[in-house]
Parts: structure tokens; sequence; C-alpha cells
């Protein structure tokens, strides 16, 4: 693995980790954290019942393709890309995947 992904599994992992944290358990809703390392697919997921209404969605899914992190699902209030600034990522090295091509176009990000 080269460094550049390193970095990126490593801070992905870490931002994933600390919502979680953030968010945490209780007796009916649970936070699960998926990391497939092979495929580099990173996702947060509550899953629980909560006044008799199932609770399952995902809250965030990230993808590291071509030396780059994905947001392929943003379901945080400040936005995850944000978290990854702040932990040292560039903003040409995240894409919006939730967004069109158009509207990536016109954001800080990547396009790709």
């Amino acid at each position: 693995m080269d460094t550049l992904k390193a970095k990126y599994l490593s801070v992905v992992e870490q931002v994933l980790c600390d919502y979680a944290e953030f968010l945490g358990n209780d007796d009916e809703v649970q936070i699960e954290l998926v990391f497939d390392r092979d495929r580099d697919r990173y996702l947060l997921v509550e899953t629980g019942w909560q006044d008799g209404y199932r609770i399952y969605g995902t809250l965030l899914h990230l993808n590291i393709i071509d030396n780059k992190i994905w947001i392929q699902h943003d379901g945080t209030e400040d936005g995850v890309a944000n978290e990854l600034v702040a932990a040292g990522i560039p903003k040409d090295s995240i894409v919006l995947g939730f967004r069109t091509l158009q509207e990536r176009k016109v954001t800080e990000f990547a396009v790709c």
C-alpha cells in the first residue's frame, strides 16, 4: 500500500470512529462501523428500534478510488468533507460523489 493511500485510509477510519463515538450506542439503536479494506469501502450504519419504529440507515459511506476519497453518502449535519479537510486531506482529493457532476464543478472539491 502506498503512503498516500495509507494516510487516507487512516484518516477515513479515524473520522468514522470519531462519529461513531460521538453518536454512541443506546439500548435500542446501535452504531456499526463497516470497514472493507480490500475494496476500500467504509460505512457508518445505524440499526435498531426506537419508539416502535425500525431504525436502519447508512449515515456515511466513503470509498477510496484512484487516490481520492469519494463521499458516496453524507447524512451528517456539518458534512464529513469538512472533517476530512480538518484532518489534513486536501480538498482536491475529496469527491462529493453524492452530487451530480455539474454540481461538483462549482464546489471547492475534486470533480472526477
